[in-house]
């Protein structure tokens, strides 16, 4: 309420509502706003689970006194659905059941099932199409096609987008009788099973909504399909249809059999399963293990748990893409839910306290590393900890419902959790819908469905008295072979390919290995039907001719080898490029809360090999430009000093603070409105000259993130920040000695602090790969616009050539490109940032209480975030 309503979403850096068409634009990120308080709808049912039904029933009335649906904005059908038709949904659901507990909501009498009902009408035009697929966006007010809707001309729509509506559709058609819904997702839902693969039974991720083709012919249990599998495994369960059960299986049997490797699951070609399409993993397919718990197939459900659990334990965070060796390919977290999901259903399944334990780091690294005075902040980069000004409405509706219920007992809940189904937005909608306005025949359409012979397939949900009998080590013994997958040295599975020949005289060759001296290699290359060109600057140009390959299977391997090829090239040409810094807001009340994304220089103190950085206070300049001699220099001695964009070189500013006695600076951007969300980040270059005068570091700030510093100035006068290379724990920044958490977030004086601290002033930062953020960065060499170009970025690459700098025989390089600085390629398994940091939060609470914090204290510290949240309950966010 104090902050952000009615906005959809909080901005927890600023501190304020995110509005649609009053910030930059963020692209398709902004579909799921539709000026509908999408957070509070979105938390609804959220609020019942932590047993606050008092809030609940003030958040409904609020909904339905404040909320308009009919709005002349375009959103996502998809995320409309999941998040606002589903929060409706939920909210109803436990709003009838509290009434007839009879305690609260007497007074309800449908009205979010009435608000429902009015969304799901404006969401039907999107699905005025031949094939019964929806178009990907709508208009509320003016649905698709019109002249006012700004929509329809769309050709294609994501699997999923398409794919995951029955739950909701469905569920309205029962709660009100009107079967057109459940009629019009079903639809949907067939064709896209007509459209399957045949002979692989997969699906693409994007599929052209007038003729069905595929238009992505990628295939994974990730972005874009992710949800797609969880609805019909769903819809089965919620409305008792034994097709989509049948439909199910036979995707699990494709699934298992060409996308799982275990513990990794990568997407293949629908008509070429035994190729794999790419070298990397998106963090959406963190909830399948979850799903894999809901259809009682446990063992790889743990295996790629375990999996993700290590690559989060080494980045303190789930990145959003990371490559099959488990280095970082993007960088951002926005707080997804889907792991938390899966440690939820995981621990139901098996009892094993170790969920728990998995449970309290996803807490304490939320508290630690994303929370701001506002709220939690997503993280830009998981590298170098930087800040994103968003929180999306799912971490307040999934993330704080999945990591409640994990730890809830029984007595804890106001009512049985396993009455309900979860949809994709962790909505909940009550069981006995199956029974009830069963206005469609069931049918069974799925056609050519022929047994399968697995096991799995004996049970649908998991029970844990046949899982596990009298074994309550069996989650551990799954887990201990992969418990080092990713310290390991540049991990490297067998690919389905190298499995297919078997004992074969040579293996085939990896892009990473590959040598243009070597006669071994250039006689592969030719059976793979590749030939290599050398060309005049030394480098070698690479061209396949599929049809001079040795086999159809050489042909594919290699295919493989060109795309590792291209993306080792790539990766190679952006590691020429320095990574993004970050600038954190250590003093009161920030306490290193805020932290934001920074551009480098090319000259002046080089933060990656100064792992204290640089501490001080800002001062702002006189003059702001800082282009000739300051005029204020005993404000700005000893200090950081702040400075504006423009008017002359980057280095010529430096030289004049540092002339005036300032310890480093920071430039911001005049460009009124620029944020490093919406635009590349780039390196402020030198001015031509040698620049070894230049001893203190300089960073660069957009405008956006260059005023959350200017506002804290504005605000309590005194601002003291750190320069990194990668953003300090909050425990750590404090005088260089660690403090609990629970001192840091209480609303301490400065001078109350001091006389708990140490005069020491150094402190001590974990090692860790060189980072970098989630953009490419390119370089700037002078201060007017247009200057800050991207070197770094490539024009896209086809299969068919690539010219590429050949590696060294000894050289141990990821196959996958990545927008940043090089990480070290094979990262010791005894020098991991995350064993450091454990050992030292450990030795600092021993320092303060003689012991490490029980669960207890753990789960109090969340029930304090929950009651952070609460300050703002009038309008939930």
């Amino acid at each position: 309420q104090e902050h952000a309503y009615p906005a959809d979403e909080l901005m927890p850096l600023t501190c304020r509502g995110r509005v649609r068409g009053q910030e930059p634009s963020r692209g398709d990120v902004d579909d799921a706003l539709g000026k509908f308080s999408l957070t509070l709808i979105d938390t609804l049912d959220t609020l019942v689970v932590l047993n606050k039904t008092k809030e609940f029933e003030e958040a409904v009335k609020k909904v339905i006194k404040d909320v308009n649906l009919d709005n002349d904005i375009v959103v996502s059908v998809f995320e409309t659905n999941i998040r606002v038709l589903g929060g409706l949904l939920g909210g109803h659901s436990v709003a009838i059941m509290l009434k007839e507990k009879g305690e609260y909501m007497q007074w309800y009498n449908g009205e979010l099932l009435h608000m429902a009902k009015e969304l799901g009408y404006k969401l039907l035009p999107a699905f005025n199409t031949t094939s019964g697929l929806p178009y990907p966006r709508v208009n509320l007010k003016f649905g698709v096609r019109h002249p006012e809707a700004r929509t329809g001309t769309e050709t294609d729509t994501c699997t999923a987008c398409a794919g995951t509506l029955i739950l909701e559709f469905a569920a309205l058609s029962r709660f009100t009788g009107t079967s057109v819904f459940e009629e019009y997702a079903r639809k949907a839902l067939d064709f896209i099973w007509e459209k399957r693969q045949r002979s692989s039974n997969l699906v693409g991720v994007t599929i052209n909504i007038h003729t069905g083709d595929w238009v992505r012919k990628d295939s994974g249990v990730g972005a874009g399909i992710d949800s797609y599998y969880e609805y019909l495994l769903k819809a089965y369960v919620l409305l008792g249809d034994d097709s989509f059960l049948e439909r199910f299986n036979t995707h699990y049997d494709a699934i298992m059999r060409y996308i799982s490797q275990p513990p990794l699951l990568l997407d293949v070609h629908i008509h070429k399963p035994m190729l794999n399409a790419r070298t990397w993993m998106d963090s959406l397919l963190a909830f399948f293990p979850g799903l894999q718990v809901l259809k009682g197939d446990i063992r790889p459900a743990i295996e790629t748990h375990e999996m993700l659990y290590q690559v989060i334990k080494k980045h303190n965070f789930l990145p959003e893409a990371f490559t099959t060796d488990f280095r970082v390919h993007w960088a951002q977290h926005p707080l997804r839910p889907e792991f938390a999901e899966s440690t939820y259903f995981l621990y139901k399944a098996t009892g094993d306290p170790y969920y728990l334990e998995v449970g309290k780091t996803l807490i304490e690294n939320l508290n630690k590393y994303a929370r701001v005075p506002c709220g939690f902040a997503a993280m830009k980069d998981v590298r170098t900890g930087s800040h994103e000004d968003r929180m999306d409405s799912f971490f307040l509706a999934e993330m704080f419902k999945y990591l409640y219920l994990l730890f809830a007992d029984k007595e804890d809940m106001i009512f049985d959790i396993e009455d309900y189904i979860f949809t994709t937005e962790a909505h909940l909608l009550p069981l006995w819908l199956s029974t009830t306005n069963q206005t469609i025949s069931k049918k069974n359409t799925t056609t050519e469905y022929t047994e399968l012979d697995d096991s799995n397939f004996d049970w649908s949900c998991p029970n844990t008295q046949i899982l596990f009998p009298n074994d309550p080590m069996f989650a551990q013994s799954i887990r201990e072979p992969l418990k080092n997958v990713v310290d390991k040295s540049c991990p490297r599975g067998i690919s389905r390919a190298e499995e297919s020949l078997g004992s074969g005289p040579k293996p085939p060759l990896r892009a990473r290995d590959f040598m243009a001296s070597n006669p071994e290699h250039l006689e592969i290359l030719k059976k793979m039907g590749v030939s290599l060109i050398h060309l005049k600057d030394g480098r070698v140009q690479l061209v396949q001719h599929a049809v001079q390959a040795a086999s159809s299977l050489d042909a594919e391997d290699g295919l493989r080898f060109m795309q590792e090829m291209i993306e080792l090239s790539s990766q190679q040409q952006k590691e020429q490029q320095l990574p993004p810094r970050a600038v954190q807001i250590v003093s009161h009340p920030f306490f290193g809360r805020v932290v934001l994304t920074a551009g480098p220089a090319q000259f002046g103190m080089d933060l990656s090999k100064h792992k204290a950085g640089t501490r001080g206070f800002v001062a702002t300049i006189k003059p702001y430009n800082g282009c000739s001699e300051i005029t204020n220099p005993e404000e700005v001695k000893e200090k950081i000093a702040l400075m504006q964009r423009g008017q002359c070189m980057f280095a010529e500013k430096a030289r004049n603070i540092q002339k005036a006695g300032a310890i480093g600076g920071i430039v911001i951007d005049d460009n009124e409105g620029s944020s490093s969300d919406t635009a590349p980040l780039f390196q402020m270059a030198g001015d031509g000259k040698n620049t070894d005068d230049i001893t203190i570091p300089m960073l660069f700030l957009f405008n956006k993130e260059g005023n959350i510093i200017l506002d804290a100035i504005r605000e309590y006068e005194a601002v003291e920040v750190l320069l990194s290379d990668k953003a300090k724990d909050r425990a750590t920044i404090f005088k260089g000695k660690m403090i609990p958490n629970y001192i840091i977030d209480s609303n301490l004086e400065m001078e109350n602090m001091d006389q708990k601290l140490s005069e020491n002033d150094s402190h001590k930062q974990n090692s860790e790969e060189a980072s970098s953020g989630s953009q490419d960065v390119g370089a700037a060499t002078e201060e007017p616009r247009g200057e800050g170009s991207d070197p770094g970025s490539l024009s896209p690459a086809t299969t068919d050539s690539a010219s590429v700098p050949t590696p060294n025989q000894d050289s141990c390089v990821p196959g996958a490109a990545e927008a940043s600085a090089p990480e070290p390629a094979c990262p010791s398994g005894d020098n991991q940032p995350q064993e450091q940091q454990t050992q030292t939060e450990a030795n600092s609470k021993a320092n303060w209480d003689g012991s490490v914090p029980p669960m207890e204290s753990i789960l109090a510290d969340w029930n304090e975030d929950i009651e952070a949240f609460e300050m703002m309950e009038k309008d939930e966010l």
